[in-house]
């Protein structure tokens, strides 16, 4: 299940995505936007800084903004900074990876299930970029909008 660090993370990042690139955003101003607690986002910019997802500057005329362009940074790779791997059990983990002390992989139904879950999960976030996200987003906005007219 996707955290609500996770959940917030990806709203900062979304907010960030829609700036022209270069253009910096306050973290109040994402905080608001976005119903996150600020002290909370400073955490999580703070990793999101870290694994290379955006930069900040200090100062008056400071903020952050994505560090690289939204095509290039896919979901998966965000969910995996913020909440680990994406596998539901460490067994079909392939990030951290551990074997079952109580059954065979091998013939376990559990596994094999699980490692299906976790193959559809990471091919839905490994193919789509904030970018893709940033827009899906516009679009329902627009057809939501368009509906309530």
């Amino acid at each position: 299940m996707l955290t609500r660090k996770g959940k917030y993370g990806l709203k900062a990042l979304v907010h960030l995505a829609h700036l022209p690139p270069g253009q910096l955003a306050f973290v109040n101003d994402i905080a608001t936007s976005n119903n996150i607690p600020k002290k909370f986002l400073d955490a999580i910019l703070v990793e999101l800084r870290n694994a290379g997802f955006v930069q900040s500057r200090k100062g008056k005329e400071g903020g952050y903004r994505l560090a690289r362009p939204s095509e290039d940074i896919t979901i998966g790779q965000v969910v995996r900074v913020l909440d680990g791997p994406l596998a539901p059990i460490a067994c079909v983990s392939q990030t951290r990876y551990e074997p079952c002390k109580d059954c065979d992989e091998a013939t376990c139904q559990v596994h094999r299930m699980m490692l299906e879950v976790r193959h559809a999960i990471a091919e839905v976030l490994d193919n789509r970029s904030l970018a893709e996200m940033r827009d899906s987003t516009r679009g329902e906005r627009e057809k939501y909008h368009a509906q309530a007219s």
